[in-house]
């Protein structure tokens, strides 16, 4: 319990919907009890650009069991096309019958039981006209573009970089390369639909409640308060349940058609081609510095794959241009559009990529110059962002590579390529930064407060495994002066006031300070009426040096009113709904949130400042002189992320996005059929995700850092920072082991025979 003098924001606190997962009493989305469901199997595409030219359906209708199945030709029309991840177009489904990917959606089969429904599924014999698929940057057929850009989203520059590259003495001019990678979260991409007459209930894993909703209502043309989403816990999200997909609305189509629940579980495979997933990305990097180390010009230029009909892109420059002060700036994004189902968010969708290139650039660039990579990067800190000239809010990138550096023992390194080793093994030591811009969106809650001390509050946020019901439960708790468990947190349900989705690292910020307003709403309310009363100890006083602490109001001087004498004041309960627009928005932009938009306060789009949370990455990696086998036995990462709410599950986050980077650099690629446009590994067995022999020992530094100017509560996300640089500082190990530069991620056994 928080006292007077005490906070329970920065205290380890356990997670308060541990006990309900660890014993299976959570209820995920596929979860959910209903009566008398029917269940539904896709049929996908196995040709990767065309039209169905037909469908003969008779034995999968002879299946026993089977309920309907939806076409184009049965279902065309019923449902508007789906808007992609950016709100531009996407690739479409029972729309049409073109198919514009492999695995795409063409056919819906409901039946009484699962096993029925997958039986009739294989049975559905569809007849295509194939046309030559384009798989890639390289295909034939695959076509460039410059992105289209506007002003939320243009390619960042400053200077004269071209001739400030020409005219540098020291230089690099590189390029670099990332693959496809999915998500593959352990819950599947779960869809259950409900119909209550007019009204829709959607239980599906998701990371944008309200824009699920919205979604939905505008595809199947229905009210906004006819359609209810609902998410308790989602098995992990990490940007793949962030937009609504095609399934959904087909789903709530099969149910309408059926007037019966229904019930959707891909399989695994599926999940690659239904869904989102990390694009791959190739990247031109021109770095040139004086002899003294200082960039005088930096040129990054990025390819990425994309749809067909989608403009969709991440755009990583707004980042990479901003890390170190340079004063010649130019970036270029370009999008190659193939037959690929359209890519979308992944774990720091920009800057996973994008930072790779950038942070293996400046290691090249530190030995071409013989210095050391952290004094290159401490030569070219800056306080200024400069491209826009605004400070940032906070920026304590050095002090993590100085914490970091020491923890993991850098000053022992020699700095030769191949020059450290034991015995068999080549040792290798490398370092890049790590960032993440600091976002916020607008958010609304509503909170009471019982005589008894028990509060609740409920908004719609979203329990991706981050731990949000905690967070939430630890800002109302501290702002009350409750103990934890007298805080009851209600999310998951669209029924409830609108946040952001949880996208961008913004979900804290969010959040929590939508949650603190309300806490100040309450206390607000008791004081007034506190002060106002003639038979209480603060009549006549300040209702501003009133406070709630210790389960009372307390006062100057120690005086102290219950809060179930408090409470009584102002009814039988008090109960607030408050709203909460961050600085740089417009005040309208609440309103939004209502209609399924979410506007963002984004740390590189600021008219303030330049809001970013930094970290630094080391890793030591030992690959076989013989075998060429690579380990990673050694990780320290150091993060400066403002205020942190709860360090157990910090740690937690940040340890999970190192291990993922570590991951995206040595396992993690959708390998993809260049003939057919087809992936290849869609399982666990051929995708390569680390397991724990994998990850040696594992060190996570908590850097303290106040910013009282990111927003009111200091908090900076910390959901994607993790995964950062990670990959980078891998590479640049590998060189350092080796003196091989591997520029193409994964790095393979085979990159270094």
């Amino acid at each position: 319990m928080a006292d007077d003098t005490g906070r329970l924001i920065g205290k380890p606190a356990i997670r308060i919907d541990g006990p309900a997962k660890v014993t299976g009493q959570a209820r995920y989305p596929s979860d959910e009890l209903l009566q008398n469901p029917a269940y539904a199997y896709l049929v996908t595409s196995s040709i990767s650009r065309g039209r169905v030219r037909g469908f003969d359906l008779a034995a999968a209708r002879a299946v026993p069991g089977v309920l309907d199945i939806l076409t184009h030709e049965s279902v065309a029309g019923e449902v508007k096309s789906p808007l992609g991840p950016d709100g531009g177009p996407t690739t479409t489904t029972l729309e049409s019958d073109q198919v514009w990917h492999d695995g795409q959606i063409v056919a819906v089969v409901t039946a009484e039981t699962f096993e029925a429904a997958r039986e009739a599924a294989h049975k559905v014999v569809v007849d295509y006209v194939a046309e030559p698929p384009s798989a890639s940057f390289d295909s034939p057929g695959a076509e460039a573009q410059p992105r289209k850009s506007d002003p939320q989203r243009k390619d960042p520059a400053v200077g004269d970089a071209a001739t400030a590259f020409a005219a540098a003495p020291v230089k690099i001019d590189v390029r670099y390369s990332t693959p496809t990678q999915h998500h593959n979260a352990l819950e599947l991409f779960t869809t259950t639909c409900v119909w209550d007459g007019p009204k829709l209930t959607i239980y599906e894993p998701t990371q944008s409640m309200w824009g699920l909703k919205a979604a939905l209502a505008r595809q199947l043309s229905l009210d906004l308060a006819n359609v209810r989403t609902v998410s308790r816990y989602a098995g992990g999200g990490f940007g793949g349940k962030g937009a609504p997909t095609s399934r959904t609305a087909w789903i709530a189509l099969a149910a309408k058609r059926l007037k019966r629940p229904v019930k959707l579980a891909p399989t695994r495979d599926q999940g690659f081609t239904i869904a989102t997933y990390r694009a791959e990305t190739r990247h031109h990097l021109q770095l040139g510095a004086s002899r003294d180390g200082k960039l005088t010009a930096l040129i990054h230029e990025g390819w990425e794959i994309t749809s067909r009909p989608s403009g969709y892109n991440v755009a990583g420059t707004a980042t990479t241009s901003r890390m170190y002060a340079c004063p010649n700036v130019a970036t270029k994004v370009n999008i190659v559009h193939a037959d690929r189902n359209t890519p979308g968010y992944m774990r720091a969708p920009p800057d996973t990529p994008y930072m790779f290139a950038l942070e293996c650039g400046m290691d090249e660039l530190a030995y071409a110059l013989g210095m050391d990579p952290i004094e290159l990067r401490r030569i070219n800190d800056t306080q200024v962002d400069p491209i826009d000239g605004r400070p940032f809010s906070s920026r304590s990138l050095m002090k993590c590579f100085d914490q970091a550096a020491a923890k993991f023992g850098w000053a022992r390194r020699n700095p030769t390529p191949g020059s450290m080793r034991d015995g068999d093994w080549l040792v290798g030591l490398g370092c890049a930064t790590s960032c993440y811009p600091s976002n916020i969106g607008p958010a609304a809650a509503r909170l009471s407060l019982a005589p008894t001390g028990k509060a609740t509050i409920q908004l719609a946020g979203h329990e991706i495994g981050t731990g949000a019901y905690t967070l939430v439960a630890i800002i109302v708790a501290d702002g009350l002066g409750l103990k934890i468990a007298d805080v009851k947190v209600q999310m998951g349900d669209s029924d409830l006031p609108p946040v952001p989705g949880a996208g961008g690292s913004n979900n804290a910020a969010s959040t929590a300070n939508v949650a603190a307003k309300a806490c100040e709403a309450v206390r607000g309310k008791l004081a007034l009426a506190a002060v106002q009363a003639n038979d209480g100890p603060f009549a006549g006083a300040d209702p501003a040096t009133l406070k709630l602490a210790g389960g009372a109001l307390v006062g100057p001087g120690g005086r102290r009113e219950p809060l179930e004498k408090a409470v009584g004041r102002v009814g039988g309960a008090l109960e607030v709904h408050v709203e909460n627009v961050p600085q740089g928005l417009p005040p309208d932009a609440a309103a939004g949130l209502y209609q399924g938009r979410m506007a963002m306060a984004r740390g590189t789009g600021r008219k303030d400042v330049t809001a970013f949370a930094f970290g630094a990455q080391f890793v030591e990696v030992r690959i076989h002189r013989h075998t060429r086998e690579i380990r990673t036995p050694r990780v320290v990462s150091a993060f400066a992320s403002g205020t942190i709410v709860n360090p157990l599950t910090a740690y937690s986050q940040y340890m999970g996005g190192a291990i993922w980077g570590l991951s995206s650099a040595l396992h993690e690629v959708t390998e993809i059929d260049q003939r057919s446009a087809r992936y290849v590994n869609t399982n666990f067995a051929d995708y390569l995700i680390p397991v724990n022999a994998d990850i040696g020992q594992l060190d996570v530094i908590l850097v303290p850092e106040e910013d009282d100017r990111v927003n009111p509560l200091g908090i900076k996300g910390i959901g994607e920072i993790g995964i950062v640089g990670m990959n980078a500082a891998v590479a640049n190990a590998v060189f350092h082991a080796t003196g091989k530069r591997i520029r193409d991620l994964p790095i393979r056994i085979e990159d270094l025979l």
